[in-house]
């Protein structure tokens, strides 16, 4: 389905080969031509130096650029690196105690143009309600902070600060080692907690028995194991013996035996990898005429309905009137449709006491347990603007609440395993038979087809198969884990919110609703684009450290104090020019003398780009570009109190966002029950006894 077929997007700047361009073409709008007629206008200038263009009143006009329009900083030089910088990714990325170094390709800035994309297709709908046009703003350094929740919980509640992890994960206290080195390369690999992980951990430390490797793992009770807690002694002997394990076996051997024995490991591929990847190919991937990737999600149309299109909704936002139905257990589900509810739908989260959503069971702060499943601020941060239902999906009585519920939703979001809503008969063919012209958005590692369909896969998995993972890091050094924090699973659900609000919008126009098929796994290659075609072109891109092709000079510079660094970026050799007149040759010792923001402000005044890498303390304590932005939102939390939620990172000029906050478990059950499902309290009280709300 062409989504925004008979549509044009004029592009000021220099937009014309950024992932919001692509984006928007890859759902059939013509790319091109004047702002006087055009129903999008997009731009990396900001709205006061777009203004006076003549950008009609009915266009949605998007400007995404290094600080967001508006503000004490939004005239300020950026780029990715300082973007990076100023947002907080950059100083988490790299070896603890070692110069920071940036994520491969424009990591900062494809997902600042992913949130853009959710944005105009959001008010592309909102135009659909009420007929207007209207800005819409993005801040990169705004997004890059956005992906820093657990960073920016650890602050507030125990005044903490992620550090570089190197080739590790961090997992609430506990730094976890995730890329192992191979006898031909890399892989990446997580011993993960749980049930969950249970199966696959005993498969590798059976495996390292078979060769003879000194196995201390043998008798662990997997069940048991909790990553977070694992005392530090014991992690360093497991992981010591997991390396020499690693080092004596290939690529080729952890992408069939490993797979074969289920373990949770996968090779870091390199751009060439990936253009031979046989997943990809049988999903017609790189199917395209340049051999480059260019959709972003899988659409497969659906039937048509006549039922009515259009809501009236009593939510303010752009998408106030929609209904969504939310089966989502993890990130990409839940941000997805946080993102949904925080832009105005009314969301209806399906959960279950016997599997809870993972936020609700990770422990990262003092303020929660393990005993409680509603004082977790990160699931607050990822649910706010959802109400919470209970139900056991394997009583056949929970039917009576989830059938209408499934003839109320507008959407239906799920992001469990491929084939898992099919067991439960909530699938999409299944589900179109009782709401003819539903949008269902399905997210996962690999999507819904293809050989690795069914495998493992985290957010780490997205990553290493795609490219990012080999491609960070300093050229004389290993690859290092691309941030500190998620990526994968914060970039693809704005990829579906996007899909989504221009599904919801073409179904007004046609009365077809479609299933929509997210890949993690291709959406981190979409933004290796520029990576796989140097591969194609016969070369092989390796790591670059904190340099950029494009950019003449940039790197990291120490500052005066503990751990501080400013980024500077030279985009020509004559502002190199201009740096070097102000620094004298030794750049570092000039920056080492002077603190990270009085450097940055010295040579931001000159008009070159530079910041300070900042952490979330001064994010959030000192940052008044951020604070303009209302980055948090300060909501009362029903057991934590008040406390600064992370934003959806998305400024409409003409529809108000009004979040509020996350559900304990089952709130609403019968509340929903009743207003939504039409249950009487006789029904309810049955149900109830009967153990379905749980």
């Amino acid at each position: 389905m062409s989504f925004l077929e008979g549509h044009r997007v004029a592009v000021l700047g220099d937009m014309q080969e950024r992932p919001l361009t692509r984006y928007l073409a890859s759902l059939g709008a013509e790319i091109g031509g004047p702002v006087e007629g055009a129903s999008f206008v997009i731009d990396d200038l900001g709205l006061e130096a777009a203004a006076g263009i003549g950008i009609p009143d009915s266009a949605v006009h998007v400007s995404v650029t290094p600080f967001g329009s508006g503000g004490p900083r939004s005239s300020w030089r950026g780029g990715e690196l300082v973007s990076s910088a100023m947002g907080g990714a950059l100083r988490l990325t790299g070896k603890p105690g070692e110069k920071p170094v940036k994520e491969a390709g424009d990591a900062c800035t494809f997902h600042a143009d992913m949130v853009a994309a959710a944005g105009a297709m959001a008010a592309h709908f909102a135009r659909g309600t009420h007929g207007k046009g209207q800005h819409v703003d993005v801040s990169i350094q705004q997004v890059a902070m956005s992906r820093n929740v657990n960073g920016v919980l650890v602050w507030q509640f125990d005044r903490r600060k992620l550090d570089r992890a190197g080739q590790c994960i961090a997992y609430g206290r506990a730094k976890v080692r995730v890329i192992w080195k191979l006898a031909d390369g890399y892989c990446f690999h997580a011993l993960m907690s749980g049930r969950l992980g249970a199966p696959a951990n005993q498969a590798l430390s059976e495996w390292m028995d078979e060769t003879g490797i000194d196995n201390p793992m043998r008798d662990v009770d997997w069940l048991a194991y909790n990553r977070s807690t694992l005392p530090e002694d014991v992690r360093d002997t497991w992981q010591a013996a997991m390396a020499q394990f690693f080092a004596s076996r290939t690529k080729e051997e952890i992408a069939t035996e490993g797979r074969r024995r289920g373990i949770n490991a996968c090779v870091v591929n390199e751009p060439a990898d990936v253009l031979e990847d046989e997943h990809l190919r049988a999903r017609g991937f790189l199917d395209t005429p340049s051999g480059l990737p260019e959709r972003f999600a899988v659409v497969r149309e659906g039937a048509t309905s006549s039922a009515p299109a259009i809501h009236a909704g009593k939510r303010s936002g752009p998408l106030s009137g929609v209904k969504v139905l939310d089966f989502a257990w993890a990130l990409v589900g839940s941000i997805t449709t946080k993102t949904l509810g925080d832009l105005g739908a009314e969301v209806v989260k399906i959960e279950s006491r016997s599997r809870p959503d993972l936020a609700r069971i990770d422990v990262q702060v003092s303020a929660s347990s393990a005993e409680s499943l509603d004082d977790k601020p990160w699931f607050a941060n990822l649910n706010t603007s959802k109400r919470s239902l209970t139900l056991d999906l394997k009583k056949p009585a929970s039917r009576e609440v989830l059938n209408p519920l499934i003839d109320w939703a507008d959407v239906v979001v799920e992001n469990f395993s491929p084939g898992t809503m099919a067991k439960l008969g909530l699938d999409y063919d299944s589900l179109i038979e009782r709401n003819p012209g539903l949008v269902m958005v399905s997210g996962s590692v690999f999507g819904q087809t293809g050989p690795l369909a069914q495998e493992w896969g985290v957010d780490g998995t997205g990553g290493a198969l795609s490219g990012r993972t080999f491609l960070t890091g300093y050229p004389d050094g290993e690859p290092v884990i691309p941030g500190a924090v998620p990526y994968g699973d914060v970039i693809v659900p704005y990829v579906m919110a996007g899909h989504v609000a221009a599904a919801l919008q073409r179904r007004r126009e046609t009365g077809t609703g479609c299933h929509i098929d997210a890949s993690m796994y291709e959406i981190c290659v979409q933004q290796m684009r520029e990576f796989l075609a140097s591969a194609k072109s016969g070369e092989r891109p390796q790591r670059l450290g904190n340099a950029d092709p494009a950019v003449y000079f940039q790197d990291v510079f120490p500052s005066s104090g503990v751990d501080r660094w400013v980024a500077i970026s030279c985009l020509t050799a004559d502002e190199y020019e201009r740096l070097v007149a102000i620094t004298g040759p030794e750049i570092a010792e000039w920056t080492s003398r002077r603190t990270d923001y009085a450097a940055a402000e010295e040579l931001q005044a000159a008009g070159l780009a530079a910041g300070a890498l900042q952490d979330c303390e001064d994010l959030l304590e000192r940052d008044p570009q951020i604070a303009g932005r209302s980055a948090l939102w300060d909501i009362d939390h029903a057991v934590l109190g008040t406390f600064g939620h992370i934003a959806t990172p998305i400024a409409f000029s003409a529809d108000r966002l009004a979040p509020y906050r996350a559900p304990s478990m089952g709130e609403h059950a019968h509340e929903i029950a009743r207003e939504i499902a039409g249950l009487s309290e006789e029904e309810i009280s049955r149900l109830e006894q009967d153990g379905v709300f749980k």
